[in-house]
């Protein structure tokens, strides 16, 4: 009985060991982890990475956009001023009334006036030096409105090794519009140069850029950015006073000194008179007086022409004297250029109809009977003009609204006008015996 007790007993804990055994057999297994998916998860990878870039691109985008607005809204930029240059002093005449009445003041007032006395000055080389040192202080201050342009191009030799071609020419500093330094020079050195910069009078450097040109001309108007300066440079350099070449007094036989490069070489000077200033250069849609002088220079010359006041009077322009006088310095009087001047200061781009023409002498007015206005010498091909149906010997009188009474009038009111502006010009064509006006709408093309 005991056996059967104890057997039983035994076959009890057996039972209850298997069981416990049996529920816990679960914890004994081995977890097995869950198999990856890569197909799926290079799926999600490729779209993750697609999400950021899209992200990213978007807000750089965003960025680009709107970092402009918000710093010109914290940091307003100004906008250049608008270039005007000052305009040139009229001699105001003497009515015949006001000069009798002085005369009879003068001789009830005035003591007789003494009598002359002469007397001979010999003048010995000490005051030739001190005339001589007069005048280059006159040319010395003058030149702080000069600088010296310099274009580097890229060119190839025979063995298509590179190497860095510089041209130089003159430049003056004609006006700032509070941003920047602007400055005339040749077109032709700066508007094919990958590289262009200046040297002032005290040395500096400075990188510019083109601001505008003009082909009939051969002028252009660089800019150098004004932060770019040291203070004692800008103190330093001046603006040029631009003087009047069409003074009603007349500028023959006035001493000028020219400046720049006159004689091929920088910062030379040399001084002399202007001998002629009858020669007109017929240019498209603009005439243009020819300063003539005594000085022997470069026929490569650039530069300047001053009076003896320090005023521009000109721009250096070889290539207006005859074959026998190649090497007199010749300039453009500088009144004329004013407008240009002024157009290639504020950037605007050179419009042009496309004519040639001239004044209409009061002789002809009257003994002719054609009208004031601009006598249309010739056409350019292919010009407005030309598909206008304009005609030489044409007469324009107006533009639009403004009364045209010279060739001058015409060239000062293109240059208020843009490419592609229509305008109506008024024109008198001559029919059998009389003028008889007609209108034309004409469309400004761009001069290039």
């Amino acid at each position: 009985m005991e056996e059967k007790g104890q057997e039983g007993k035994t076959d009890e804990s057996k039972t209850a060991s298997d069981t416990a055994g049996s529920d816990i057999a679960f914890i004994k297994e081995k977890v097995k982890e869950r198999p990856i998916n890569r197909r799926k998860l290079l799926k999600r990878t490729i779209l993750t990475a697609t999400m950021a870039a899209m992200f990213g691109l978007i807000a750089c985008l965003t960025f680009l956009v709107l970092e402009p607005v918000f710093s010109n809204w914290l940091h307003p930029e100004e906008e250049p001023e608008s270039i005007r240059l000052q305009e040139e002093a009229v001699n105001e005449e003497m009515l015949p009334e006001d000069m009798v009445v002085e005369t009879e003041s003068e001789e009830e007032t005035a003591p007789p006036p003494p009598a002359p006395v002469v007397q001979r000055v010999e003048m010995g080389v000490s005051d030739y030096q001190k005339l001589y040192g007069s005048l280059y202080e006159v040319a010395q201050e003058a030149s702080k409105c000069l600088v010296t342009v310099t274009g580097v191009t890229s060119e190839m030799d025979w063995f298509d090794t590179p190497y860095e071609n510089k041209g130089q020419t003159t430049g003056l500093i004609v006006a700032e519009n509070g941003k920047e330094l602007l400055i005339l020079t040749d077109k032709e050195t700066v508007e094919q140069a990958e590289d262009t910069h200046v040297t002032f009078c005290d040395n500096t450097f400075a990188a510019a850029g083109i601001k505008q040109s003009d082909p009939v001309t051969g002028l252009a108007v660089i800019s150098v950015n004004l932060d770019g300066l040291e203070e004692q440079t800008r103190e330093e350099i001046s603006i040029a006073q631009l003087g009047n070449s069409n003074s009603t007094g007349g500028l023959l036989a006035t001493p000028v000194i020219a400046l720049g490069r006159p004689l091929g070489m920088a910062a030379s000077v040399a001084y002399g008179m202007i001998t002629s200033t009858e020669t007109i250069w017929n240019m498209l849609d603009g005439n243009y007086r020819l300063l003539t002088t005594d000085i022997y220079g470069s026929e490569k010359g650039s530069g300047i022409l001053i009076n003896l006041n320090g005023q521009v009077l000109g721009i250096i322009r070889q290539g207006g004297s005859g074959e026998d006088a190649r090497n007199l310095i010749t300039a453009l009087g500088i009144s004329d250029l004013k407008n240009n001047i002024v157009k290639l200061s504020n950037g605007q781009p050179m419009a042009f109809l496309g004519v040639y023409g001239t004044d209409v002498p009061r002789e002809i007015q009257e003994s002719r009977g054609v009208p004031a206005g601009a006598y249309i010498t010739g056409i350019e091909m292919d010009s407005p003009a030309m598909v206008a149906g304009i005609q030489s010997g044409d007469v324009i009188v107006k533009m639009g609204t403004e009364e045209i009474t010279s060739f001058g009038d015409y060239n000062q009111a293109v240059m208020t006008l843009l490419p592609d502006t229509e305008v109506t010009l008024t024109v008198m064509r001559q029919v059998q015996e009389e003028y008889q006006e007609m209108t034309v709408d004409v469309i400004l093309d761009v001069l290039k």
